[in-house]
């Protein structure tokens, strides 16, 4: 499991610890992720999902994880998150044909 978020991207970032007398040595920044359950209104079920904090807040921000995945072009989202995007829309077709 990568230390990516599904929704923003954001990883791994890499750094220097610099000490008082400036001796450098090299350390990771871990980005803030948190295992986050949405539900799904189309698919009418709990979707979990690996995101940062600020990927949490942007879901929430736009109206929850349909509303969010649907109005996001493909280009911006990782590939779990597309692949749930493609579930939306096909569950979404068979709503509106039934």
């Amino acid at each position: 499991m990568s230390r990516r978020c599904d929704i923003t991207g954001k990883g791994v970032l890499t750094g220097n610890n610099v000490s008082h007398a400036n001796n450098k040595s090299r350390r990771r920044y871990l980005p803030n992720l948190q295992q986050a359950s949405f539900f799904s209104d189309v698919l009418g079920t709990a979707v979990q999902m690996r995101l940062t904090t600020n990927g949490i807040r942007t879901v929430e921000h736009n109206g929850g994880l349909d509303s969010f995945l649907l109005g996001t072009p493909d280009r911006k989202l990782g590939t779990e998150a597309l692949t749930l995007k493609r579930r939306i829309e096909r569950a979404q077709v068979k709503k509106q044909a039934a």
